[in-house]
């Protein structure tokens, strides 16, 4: 697996593994959470609504690490298209000239 291979799995992959480390997190609070006090409980939800949140912006900046990836991959695909039709052009012409130099 090449390493432009690599960075993509893991850019696909990582918005469900930033989702089930906050679901993760949430549910090893909420099990801290069955006969403390109140204070506790505030806290836990304080740190379960933390997680969520940044589980939230983790998975929004892959989103976007990911849509950049694949507008630069539609960018370069365009490049290639672009050399490829000069480079047949150019084999094109360079083969009339030969027709024309070596036809009687």
């Amino acid at each position: 697996m090449s390493e432009q291979e690599r960075k993509r799995a893991l850019r696909e992959r990582l918005p469900a593994l930033l989702v089930a480390l906050s679901i993760a997190l949430a549910g090893a609070a909420w099990s801290g959470c069955g006969g403390g006090d109140d204070e506790s409980g505030g806290e836990a939800q304080e740190r379960i609504e933390k997680g969520i949140e940044e589980a939230k912006q983790g998975v929004e900046k892959g989103k976007e690490e990911a849509q950049k990836g694949i507008e630069k991959g539609g960018e370069e695909a365009k490049k290639g298209i672009e050399k490829g039709k000069e480079e047949a052009q150019e084999g094109i012409e360079e083969a009339e000239k030969y027709a024309q130099e070596y036809t009687p």
